[in-house]
C-alpha cells in the first residue's frame, strides 16, 4: 500500500471551514486527513526544501535560523533556533512558513521513519516580544494529520479507520492546540456487494468504504474492527481466488511478522473471512478457520506462510 493511505485527502475544505471556530463537539463523516489546500506559503528558501537529508540549509526565521543538524552518525536529527533544541528524531525535515493572522509559524516534520508511518508535525513561532515557542502536534503513535492551514489556523484532520471515531484539531498562536470535533468513520451511503471492484483498490481497506461491506464487517468484528483494519495497514492489492472471491494480507506499520492481518471478500455470496495472527499463538478468525471454504482457507495459509 502507498503511503497515500495514511496521508491521503479524503475529508473535504468544507469540513475544515465548517468547523473553524467551533466549539462544540460535532460528528462528519471522513476517512483520510485533509491536505494542504488553501495554505499560505511563505516561501521556504530553495536550498532548504532541494536539500538532501544529510545536508538541510539553515532556515531564516524570526531574526534568528532553524537549523536541522545531526550530532552523531547514524544518530538522531536536532531542530534548534538559534543553538536552542526544539525537536529531535532519526527524520526532521522543515516543510514550509505559513502566516496565522500576523505570526509566522513555521512547520516542521519530525518523526521516526520507517514502513508507513507519517511524522509528528512541530509548530514552531516567536510571540510578539517574547522567546521561541514550539509544540508537536502527535496524535498517535504513528505520528500526527497532515496540517491543513487556512488564515486563522492551522488544522489537523486524522485518517480514519473503519470503526474509529476521533478528534479533529486546531492550532493558533492565541489558543494553542484545541479540538474543533469529532471525525466518524462513514462508509459510502447506498452502496452494495455489486458495486465492489477490487481493481480500484491500493489496499483491501478500502474495501471498507462499501456500506454492504462495512456492514458485514462490523456484525463479524464489533469492537475489534479498527485492529482487524490496523493489522492490513501495510500491504497492497488484491488477489483473487477461483471462485470469485478476492483477498489480501497485510501487517501491523512497524510490526510486520508480529502483527499480521488477512481479509477475504466473496462478493458473489455476500461473506468476509478476517484473520489476525499477533501476541497469541493461535490466528484470531471471523468466522471460525474451519466455517470457511477450502480456497479462501488455501489462500490464509500461503500468506501466514510468507510471513508477510
Amino acid at each position: 500500500m502507498t503511503r497515500s493511505l495514511l496521508a491521503g485527502a479524503c475529508a473535504s475544505m468544507a469540513i475544515l471551514l465548517g468547523m473553524c471556530g467551533a466549539n462544540a463537539q460535532t460528528s462528519a463523516p471522513a476517512d483520510q486527513p485533509a491536505t494542504g489546500q488553501g495554505t499560505t506559503d511563505q516561501g521556504a528558501p530553495p536550498d532548504a526544501a532541494s536539500a538532501d537529508e544529510d545536508s538541510q540549509a539553515p532556515i531564516p526565521f524570526e531574526g534568528g535560523q532553524l537549523t536541522i543538524t545531526q550530532p552523531e552518525q547514524d544518530g538522531e536529527k536536532v531542530l534548534a533556533y538559534d543553538g536552542k533544541e526544539l525537536a529531535s528524531n532519526y527524520d526532521v525535515f522543515f516543510d514550509k512558513v505559513v502566516k496565522i493572522g500576523d505570526v509566522n509559524v513555521a512547520l516542521v516534520d519530525v518523526g521516526d521513519g520507517g514502513n508507513q508511518c507519517g511524522p509528528a508535525k512541530v509548530i514552531v513561532w516567536k510571540p510578539k516580544d517574547g522567546e521561541i515557542q514550539a509544540t508537536t502536534v502527535e496524535q498517535d503513535e504513528c505520528g500526527a494529520p497532515p496540517a491543513a492551514v487556512s488564515d486563522a489556523a492551522i488544522y489537523f484532520v486524522p485518517y480514519l479507520l473503519p470503526g474509529e471515531t476521533r478528534p479533529a484539531l486546531q492550532w493558533s498562536p492565541t489558543t494553542g492546540l484545541t479540538t474543533s470535533g469529532n471525525l466518524t468513520y462513514t462508509p459510502e451511503p447506498g452502496t452494495d456487494w455489486k458495486d465492489i471492484d477490487p481493481s480500484k483498490y491500493d489496499n483491501i481497506i478500502d474495501a471498507f468504504h462499501n456500506e454492504a461491506v462495512y456492514k458485514a464487517a462490523e456484525a463479524l468484528l464489533g469492537k475489534d474492527m479498527p485492529d482487524m483494519a490496523t493489522s492490513l495497514l501495510v500491504g497492497g492489492g488484491t488477489e483473487k481466488t477461483a471462485s470469485g472471491a478476492f483477498y489480501a494480507s497485510g501487517c501491523v506499520p512497524h510490526d510486520c511478522g508480529g502483527n499480521d492481518g488477512f481479509m477475504a471478500v466473496d462478493p458473489l455470496k455476500h461473506k468476509l473471512y478476517f484473520a489476525r495472527r499477533g501476541d497469541n499463538p493461535e490466528t484470531d478468525a471471523w468466522p471460525p478457520v474451519k466455517d470457511w471454504p477450502a480456497d479462501i482457507k488455501k489462500a490464509l495459509d500461503e500468506a501466514q506462510g510468507s510471513g508477510n
